[in-house]
């Protein structure tokens, strides 16, 4: 392979990223006619690697913090900057710091409590399912906000598929109970440390976690008030 050609092989760093998948046609069907007209495109799915600095504006200095305070071992915080951090990304003005998942308590108290910092407000939790992201197929997006110095920042943890326990930030962030209970219910994370993390809008005995991109589209009955509705492969008969 020469030096201007792309490796599109999945699980292979690029240069702008991780490749986890190569996808063909429009939607990725396979086992079927393509009748699309886009059969022949090929799409890359990457996951971004890390940013080099400078970042520019405010984030070089939300940066330095960060590894000043995570990194000074004589502190009780200090577990060192690369062993809290697995990378930070800048996008677009927008910086999210992707963290390893047993120092989230700790990245996520520091950015609230450090008068540099103060990121008080977290909006929510957002799963995200990457089946070929090999031993990192779940991820948990926390979107911060700092009233104080009117900034943004995401932080971003992944758990792999056997293990899907990730630290609860309910502690730090109150407003993080339902949105975990919401991320356990439809992705299967596990927040430990949750006070009562149990499924929020599926009953309680649903089977799976119906937002995973492995869980089964359609063909499922649904009951609603004592009536039993047939899934939607089974509604209509066409003779």
């Amino acid at each position: 392979m020469t030096g201007d050609e792309r490796d599109d092989r999945p699980g292979v760093p690029g240069p702008d990223g991780e490749v986890i998948a190569v996808r063909t046609g429009m939607f990725g069907v396979r086992d079927s006619g393509d009748t699309s007209g886009y059969g022949r495109l090929v799409r890359r799915v990457v996951l971004p690697g890390g940013t080099p600095r400078p970042y520019g504006g405010h984030l070089d200095a939300l940066a330095d913090t960060l590894e000043d305070v995570l990194g000074d071992k004589e502190t009780e915080t200090g577990v060192g900057y690369a062993d809290a951090l697995e990378r930070i990304v800048v996008d677009r003005g927008e910086m999210t710091v992707h963290v390893r998942r047993d120092h989230l308590p700790l990245v996520a108290r520091t950015l609230r409590d450090h008068p540099d910092l103060r990121f008080e407000l977290c909006l929510g939790v957002s799963g995200v399912h990457y089946p070929q992201d090999t031993g990192r197929e779940l991820h948990a997006v926390y979107p911060l906000v700092s009233i104080t110095h009117n900034r943004r920042l995401r932080l971003e943890v992944a758990a792999p598929d056997a293990d899907p326990h990730i630290p609860s930030l309910y502690r730090i962030y109150p407003t993080t109970d339902w949105h975990e209970r919401e991320t356990y219910d439809f992705f299967g994370l596990v927040f430990d440390g949750h006070p009562a993390l149990t499924r929020i809008q599926m009953p309680d005995d649903w089977h799976g976690h119906p937002q995973r991109k492995d869980y089964p589209l359609g063909g499922i009955p649904v009951e609603y008030k004592g009536a039993r509705i047939p899934p939607p492969d089974e509604r209509r008969a066409y003779t």
